[in-house]
């Protein structure tokens, strides 16, 4: 057998002399904490030198009306000692005034009534109230008083008529509860037995010291052997939340493949999230039901007076870009109407429009808000994942290709891509990826910048652009089929996320 740590041979002993018994009265015999009889407990359970059983007690606890029937007595005896001070008899009307509400009289006069201790006389239109048995103490009563004597009652404690006392004190609001409480009883097997009469003291130390190294005093130690195979207690260390490891695992991605980020405000004017994009001024997207608009208040100046006769003019006919337009009066006004960003595409045209570059290559991680209804695969708050490349020849299997190795940086190599239709990309495809145990799922969508968005940024050469949401990529790692799990704070859940996704 393994040697025996000082917690164990100390709780062994006192089983030994005193017996088994419940966790706590075990502690308390053999001087030892809660914390310290449970591990020696543990220890011994897994060499099986003691048994443990587990039974469920259901421990009586008090509500707020119970703490005030255990003060001033139960409401039907409350009438009583009121119908004594008025002699014995009252009117209904009267002796209702001597309580502070009509429910509190109501609950009292039944439950006096039902015990026998009142009765009632009518005597033309009016009732009047007498006593009965007055001094006769209900089993309700006297578990009230052992309340007031223990302040702490298990029900298998209690004679038969208290148990069922407690039944009906329980269906009245706010007196009684019963909570099942857990106890866990000790006993020594027969190997146990014999280990205990083996056992003596013996003088351990946990580690070597330089005073007894110098002093010699080491001799007349046994330096205690550590079980390096003892199941260790499990440690919730404080580490990231996955979806904020998640999103820095994107970002890693990305800037190792030579991107880089960019950021920008979460309130946009709709000339940057929608106009900029030759999304037309009446298109659904727009509408209050998919789009959170600030109200009151206008964006004063949106961009300079050349870039909005720019964009106007691809809205209304087209421009320079060869392009019909959308044949209607475009609006100002309304394109300084402030909104919460529904996509990050917003502050990657704005950045286009700032620095009219010929070459480049960013991304953006950051939320977006989209006025949806919560369910298993939409948020109206999430994060969108955005990325554009500029350059002279770029085409859209370049996209493919840089969509490809971005999902295989993140453990997804099953890809596949197919055409479809987005407002302001001309080609467009969507992203799918095979993940075990979902099947094919719809990640990014992605295409080329129509001449329509691009020239009026001043940018020339070919954009390659696209988007997708973060937590929907991030339910693939984790396996999990609701999005809402993501922000439910399921502490349970956070700490059994592994690190290493």
């Amino acid at each position: 057998m393994k040697p025996l740590h000082s917690l164990e041979r100390k709780l062994l002993s006192s089983l030994a002399m005193d017996g088994g018994g419940l966790l706590e009265d075990v502690a308390l015999k053999a001087d030892m904490t809660i914390d310290q009889a449970r591990r020696a407990v543990e220890w011994l359970r897994s060499k099986g030198i003691v048994e443990v059983g587990t039974t469920t007690r259901y421990k009586i606890e008090i509500g707020d009306e119970g703490r005030r029937a255990v003060e001033h007595g139960l409401p039907e005896r409350r009438m009583v000692e009121v119908l004594k001070k008025l002699g014995g008899e009252a009117e209904l009307h009267e002796l209702s005034k001597a309580f502070d509400s009509s429910k509190e009289f109501s609950a009292a006069f039944g439950h006096a009534r039902a015990k026998g201790w009142i009765g009632t006389v009518s005597i033309g239109d009016k009732v009047f109230v007498k006593i009965l048995t007055p001094d006769q103490i209900s089993p309700e009563e006297s578990l009230l008083k052992k309340f007031i004597a223990k302040k702490e009652l298990f029900l298998d404690e209690l004679p038969e008529e208290e148990k069922k006392a407690v039944g009906r004190l329980i269906k009245r609001p706010d007196y009684f509860m019963k909570r099942p409480v857990k106890t866990i009883d000790i006993m020594l097997t027969e190997l146990g037995r014999k280990t205990a009469e083996t056992i003596k003291e013996v003088k351990e130390i946990d580690s070597l010291t330089p005073e007894l190294i110098i002093s010699g005093r080491w001799r007349e130690h046994r330096l205690r052997p550590f079980d390096v195979e003892a199941v260790a207690p499990t440690i919730y260390p404080g580490k990231k939340h996955p979806l904020q490891r998640f999103i820095d695992e994107v970002r890693e991605a990305f800037i190792s493949l030579g991107f880089e980020e960019i950021v920008g405000p979460v309130i946009q004017p709709a000339f940057w999230n929608f106009d900029a994009l030759f999304v037309p001024q009446d298109h659904p997207a727009r509408d209050m039901q998919d789009t959170f608009y600030i109200s009151k208040i206008k964006e004063a100046k949106i961009g300079s007076q050349d870039l909005i006769e720019r964009v106007s003019r691809v809205h209304i006919d087209g421009g320079d870009t060869g392009s019909r337009g959308w044949g209607y009066d475009w609006r100002l006004d309304e394109a300084k109407r402030l909104v919460l960003r529904t996509h990050t595409t917003a502050v990657t045209v704005k950045y286009l429009a700032d620095n009219k570059v010929s070459e480049a290559k960013v991304f953006s991680i950051d939320k977006v808000f989209r006025n949806e209804k919560l369910d298993t695969k939409h948020l109206a708050e999430l994060h969108q994942i955005e990325g554009i490349v500029v350059g002279r020849k770029v085409t859209l299997r370049d996209l493919m290709g840089v969509l490809n190795e971005f999902y295989k940086i993140l453990g997804l190599k099953k890809v596949k891509f197919w055409p479809t239709y987005f407002p302001y990309t001309e080609p467009s495809l969507q992203s799918i990826v095979y993940v075990e145990g979902f099947g094919w799922m719809e990640l990014c969508g992605m295409g080329i910048f129509r001449p329509e968005v691009a020239l009026p940024l001043g940018v020339k050469n070919p954009v390659l652009a696209w988007g997708g949401g973060l937590e929907r990529l991030l339910m693939t790692k984790l396996h999990i089929e609701d999005i809402r799990e993501l922000y439910e704070n399921n502490l349970d859940w956070l700490r059994k996320v592994p690190l290493c996704l």
